[in-house]
């Protein structure tokens, strides 16, 4: 059974034409979700479920309009803000989402096939896909949730426009997750590449694997993410900006032994549009991998 792409897109607003996510990049004007499709395509996945909001349907149907037909299944899960366990309701004043936890959540009857999640404003590259696709293949649950993550090497994935906020990842010798520090402001300062906060000073190498949320799971996420929500809304459900993050999941899972989540190497370079001044170097390297064969010059 063929893997599934999961793509959280509900951040994306209605008004497309100066947004980020669906900016053109490639020199027919391609997105950066175009490369993510073309590349999960390749790598073998069959179907992809775009998160987005009810509000913004109808535009981003006409966003994707029928460049993927007949290429791969697609289908749409909807991210709300009263998309909520029963006995819960949104607290007054609430309009940010529930964090990335809730968006896969809602996903849960579109998806019945080990599968990877991806962000739709960022480029992750096509070994990466094809690293991921071929472990998803392998994925077997027993008693303990079997589960992945794309790990990037610290060094490609940063701006050179201005610090980044990075999830360094710690993992043991059989490249097994262990936990995730955040970094919030790490960046280069000439050949060296450091985080600065106040008065300390922490350098890194570039090599350290580091987490850009490319998970890949089994539907047994499914179920912890259930009880993990509700235990999230009973505790912080009246807040108005709190939410539900992944990794955080992932480490609760992890020192409770409920999973395992292998750290999967790739040599690509992450691209982001962190800074405006980002957009030119995105367009830049695209044009790299076009000129050295990676893609066509129009996929």
């Amino acid at each position: 059974m063929k893997p599934t792409l999961l793509v959280l897109a509900a951040g994306m607003g209605s008004r497309y034409g100066g947004l980020k996510q669906i900016d053109p990049v490639g020199p027919g004007g391609e997105t950066i979700i175009d490369y993510s499709i073309h590349d999960a395509i390749e790598a073998g996945f069959g179907k992809v479920v775009f998160v987005i909001r009810r509000d913004i349907e109808t535009a981003f149907r006409e966003f994707l309009g029928d460049r993927f037909q007949g290429r791969i299944e697609m289908d749409f899960a909807f991210q709300e803000l009263d998309a909520l366990p029963p006995g819960f309701s949104v607290p007054q004043g609430r309009t940010k989402p529930w964090g990335t936890g809730h968006a896969i959540l809602v996903a849960k009857g579109q998806v019945d096939t080990p599968f990877l999640v991806i962000n739709g404003d960022d480029f992750y590259g096509r070994r990466s896909f094809q690293r991921a696709a071929q472990r998803l293949s392998s994925a077997r649950d027993n008693t303990v949730a079997d589960y992945c993550m794309v790990a990037y090497r610290l060094g490609n994935t940063l701006s050179d426009f201005g610090t980044v906020s990075r999830g360094i990842c710690s993992v043991d010798d059989e490249a097994f997750l262990q936990g995730v520090t955040e970094y919030t402001k790490i960046g280069r300062e000439g050949d060296n590449i450091v985080h600065r906060e106040e008065n300390s000073c922490t350098p890194f190498e570039g090599q350290e694997p580091t987490s850009m949320n490319m998970f890949g799971f089994t539907p047994s996420i499914f179920d912890h993410l259930e009880e993990r929500f509700e235990a999230f809304l009973q505790k912080r459900g009246q807040e108005e900006k709190s939410e539900l993050y992944i990794p955080q999941v992932l480490s609760e899972l992890i020192e409770e032994k409920l999973a395992t989540v292998q750290a999967l190497d790739t040599p690509e370079q992450w691209f982001g549009v962190t800074y405006r001044e980002d957009r030119e170097h995105v367009k830049g390297e695209l044009s790299k991998l076009i000129e050295a064969g990676v893609y066509p010059s129009k996929l």
